[in-house]
């Protein structure tokens, strides 16, 4: 059984220094490590981004993170995704990367993505340049993470999640107004994921939306925005399988 911390949507500044650590270093014994969905910091500056660093530094558990709309907003992402790999922390973006828990590889595939909407009531690449533009960003995030998730499946990873800002499915959004859901996510992402298979989806933005939710291809998604969840991070279980569908022991309990 594979252990998954996530928690997003922190944002962090300098008033919030320490704030989460107390519980971040409970982690090695809950969890084999830990995702951060987005939106760390609260208006994207190194002074925010270097608190969230100190939060994460050295935990004993491997940290993979995304960015979010907000750590964009200084429009300084590089400084800030620097910061954060210099604390150890893996930033994607239309990448991946590969950490163990015990014996078991288990790959993260990341982006941010972006919005547009959902079946039915998304948005088209059609009319003014700045609508196609947004259409097409959306979807170059989407291609990004398929790609992401079909590089891990041709390295033989045992559990492979999928780590976004924006959220993959409305399910998650329920609570939110309505009219907002296309700023929240984006149906693209989800036929990535159903595309390139995953074995979980999180994500975060929303935060009045709810925590659970599914693609139409039966991947489990969970919006873990800190202000749904609740709590410094949420845990949840998976179990580690290899190509022959054989269980992986991995020496941990659940």
């Amino acid at each position: 059984m594979i252990r998954v911390a996530a928690v997003g949507d922190i944002h962090m500044g300098p008033d919030s220094r320490g704030l989460l650590r107390p519980a971040f270093d409970a982690l090695p014994a809950c969890a084999d490590l830990l995702l951060l969905a987005g939106d760390l910091t609260r208006h994207g500056t190194p002074e925010e981004a270097r608190v969230v660093a100190d939060e994460v530094r050295g935990l004993g558990v491997p940290v993979v993170a995304v960015l979010g709309n907000h750590d964009h907003h200084d429009e300084r992402p590089d400084e800030v995704t620097a910061i954060l790999r210099e604390a150890g922390v893996e930033v994607l973006e239309g990448d991946a990367c590969v950490v163990r828990a015990g014996p078991v590889r288990v790959g993260v595939a990341g982006t941010k993505g972006f919005g547009g909407g959902f079946v039915g009531r998304n948005a088209g690449e059609f009319g003014e340049p700045l609508m196609k533009e947004f259409v097409r960003y959306s979807r170059r995030c989407a291609d990004g993470l398929r790609t992401a998730l079909e590089k891990l499946a041709r390295e033989d990873c045992d559990v492979r999640i999928a780590l976004t800002h924006f959220s993959p499915v409305p399910d998650t959004l329920a609570g939110e107004p309505p009219e907002i859901y296309p700023f929240l996510g984006s149906y693209l992402l989800a036929e990535a994921i159903d595309t390139a298979g995953a074995d979980l989806a999180v994500h975060g933005h929303a935060h009045a939306g709810t925590e659970h939710g599914m693609t139409s291809g039966g991947v489990r998604v969970r919006n873990v925005a800190q202000p749904v969840i609740r709590r410094a991070f949420s845990v949840y279980e998976l179990h580690a399988r290899n190509r022959a569908g054989e269980t992986v022991p991995t020496g941990t309990s659940a």
